[in-house]
């Protein structure tokens, strides 16, 4: 079952490999590959103590291993390409599905390049301990693919529960606040990691699983012998949980198949198509797994921006924190359409529903970040810098209604199919990485564009001594977010008027 498993992604990925996607899939291997030499660099250094140069790779080792845990879930990601659901019906045991899709997963550029990196446990090896290293070395490459696989599922398996909604906020603000937290170590303990000042931080990295190879291949025999026994144990432990998570995906009920208490989420709206619109996309966010993740991690990188330099010891909290949460939530909610996957018929098919669509979509939008938006940029000015108010209060305004209008131009524009319901509510579906990243930079410099009058504004109050023209870029910032608001939506509502079949065979595509 390994076999055909690896040989089914060997074939999807061969054939994946044409013109853009082969461009992206290189400059995605070369990038991974400059960070594993890197790491090959650190292993293959000498340093003047020899368990300095070991805690300094445990610490680069257990980098790699958070970014397999975290990287999925800030990015959005997830392979999917071999989905469990496409082998339920098959007799096979959890273990041979988990070890299947487990073998699958070394095919992919992912997995080389950590293959690589983790390579430095041979160059750091001395000796007969090179062949320690031997076996270390796929061991923790099981590991860490493991450990990402059951992270993955166990927080898709909780968000997709109506029940363990408040668990997997909870995990998923420990993800959003890794971030911050590696960034504080780093700038704390670094130093005396390098130093050997040490010893606590270097028994936390030499004893943890991802340090685990680096101690193997330094350590007497029967410690390393015991290192990687305990490689092994650890990489069967994940395995059988995997087994028993896949288990559970691929048998579960959705969630939204039961019957749903009718909630009124806003008993204000208009009795209007638009506010019809509205009403059906705020249920869809609070009820939608996928969306409830979009929300939920705009919010957590507006506080962490936010507070972020006040925890890691560089001063006040942020005064553009709720800037910055527009952004990001533009990134994170650019395909609307492709959450609706092939339940976009219901527009096609009515007359003029196009234009009504785009609107109360774009509202629905803005009711969801907005508040949030617009509470941060009150508070967090009075608590940092009251001076930046003519800015902030600018930038909001502005800022909310381009992205409101980005937002369903890059879903027309830029959609792409999503898994069902039934995956992982992470998964990004067919937007290869690099290319999501590409269409997130064009966003970024887009929103840089409205945000421009603002800042000319603001900035020739204060070249100018005169706070009255400071303070007049927030009316420029509230015309600029209405104009491209209705501007973008309309660009968007006629392009989907004129080529809304393309767009509906484009994300109603089975993954």
């Amino acid at each position: 079952m390994v076999g055909v498993l690896i040989r089914m992604r060997w074939r999807v990925l061969r054939h994946s490999l044409r013109g853009k996607q082969a461009v992206l899939t290189v400059l995605g291997f070369a990038a991974g590959l400059l960070a594993a030499i890197a790491t090959l660099v650190v292993a293959g250094a000498s340093f003047d103590d020899p368990g300095v140069a070991a805690d300094v790779l445990a610490a680069v080792y257990l980098v790699w291993t958070a970014g397999w845990l975290f990287a999925p879930v800030l990015s959005g990601g997830g392979d999917e390409t071999l989905r469990p659901e496409h082998f339920a019906l098959l007799p096979l045991a959890p273990r041979q599905l988990a070890s299947g899709l487990l073998g699958a997963a070394f095919v992919g550029v992912p997995a080389i390049v950590t293959a690589v990196a983790f390579c430095g446990l041979l160059l750091h090896a001395s000796g007969a301990h090179v062949l320690v290293a031997v076996v270390a070395v796929p061991l923790q490459l099981v590991f860490v693919i493991l450990l990402s696989r059951v992270m993955m599922a166990a927080l898709g398996a909780v968000l997709n529960s109506r029940r363990g909604r408040d668990l997997g906020i909870l995990l998923t603000a420990t993800v959003g606040m890794s971030g911050l937290l590696v960034q504080a170590m780093v700038r704390t303990l670094g130093p005396g990691l390098v130093e050997g000042e040490s010893p606590v931080l270097s028994a936390v990295l030499r004893w943890s699983p991802s340090g685990w190879g680096t101690v193997a291949v330094t350590s007497s025999w029967p410690v390393a012998l015991a290192c990687v026994a305990g490689l092994g144990v650890v990489d069967a432990a994940l395995l059988a949980v995997w087994g028993a998570l896949l288990v559970r995906r691929t048998t579960r009920v959705a969630a939204t198949a039961g019957s749903v208490r009718r909630r009124q989420f806003c008993g204000a709206l208009p009795a209007t198509p638009v506010g019809a619109v509205v009403g059906k996309e705020l249920r869809t966010w609070a009820r939608d797994a996928r969306r409830r993740v979009t929300i939920l991690s705009t919010v957590l990188f507006g506080v962490v921006i936010s507070v972020g330099p006040m925890l890691s010891g560089d001063g006040e909290p942020s005064s553009f924190g709720g800037v910055t949460l527009v952004a990001f939530g533009c990134l994170m909610a650019g395909n609307l359409y492709g959450m609706d996957g092939s339940a976009l018929w219901h527009t096609l098919v009515a007359p003029g529903a196009e234009r009504v669509d785009v609107r109360g979509r774009q509202v629905a939008w803005l009711l969801v970040i907005g508040p949030v938006t617009l509470l941060l940029a009150l508070v967090l000015p009075a608590v940092s810098e009251p001076e930046v108010y003519p800015w902030v209060l600018g930038l909001a305004p502005a800022m909310l209604g381009g992205g409101a209008g980005l937002v369903v131009l890059l879903s027309v524009f830029a959609g792409y199919p999503m898994p069902d319901q039934r995956a992982s509510p992470f998964a990004s579906g067919g937007s290869p990485g690099l290319l999501r990243l590409l269409l997130q930079l064009g966003i970024l410099l887009l929103l840089g564009v409205v945000a421009l009058p603002v800042v000319a504004v603001v900035v020739a109050g204060e070249i100018a001594g005169l706070p009255a023209v400071s303070w007049f870029g927030v009316p420029v910032g509230v015309a600029v977010g209405v104009l491209t608001f209705w501007w973008w939506g309309a660009v968007a509502a006629r392009r989907l008027a004129a080529r809304g079949p393309e767009l509906l065979g484009q994300v109603s595509k089975r993954l």
